[in-house]
């Protein structure tokens, strides 16, 4: 009954902006971390950015520091990327995750594309 749905990607030319959504079901969303991945051509998944549960705390890879921020509105059970200065580097699937006790879930992916 977990779900997380993203969505948002796209194409967008190096230097553009793009905002990605990821919205949850079938948990108490306000409880739980949020994290996005994203998945590099070539490359293993690894962690973007992450929020706690109250939005207070967040987390990101040096590589997307200062460029990305992770944000959440719990009314709205969802939990976003925002993504500026986008670099044909950050070209990836990127996935939205929770976890909560013995189990993770993931979402479907949304792919970013970043070229001219």
């Amino acid at each position: 009954q977990v779900q997380l749905v993203e969505s948002g990607g796209g194409l967008v030319q190096p230097g553009g902006s793009l905002r990605l959504s990821c919205v949850a079901s079938g948990i108490i969303f306000r409880f739980y971390t949020m994290t996005w991945y994203r998945q590099c051509p070539g490359k293993q998944r690894e962690l973007v950015a992450g929020i706690s549960g109250g939005g207070r705390n967040t987390n990101y890879a040096d590589s997307v520091m200062g460029r990305f921020t992770i944000s959440r509105d719990n009314a709205k059970n969802t939990v976003y990327l925002q993504m500026n200065s986008l670099k044909p580097e950050d070209t990836a699937v990127y996935y939205c995750h929770v976890n909560v006790p013995h189990q993770e879930y993931w979402g479907q992916g949304t792919q970013v594309t970043v070229s001219s």
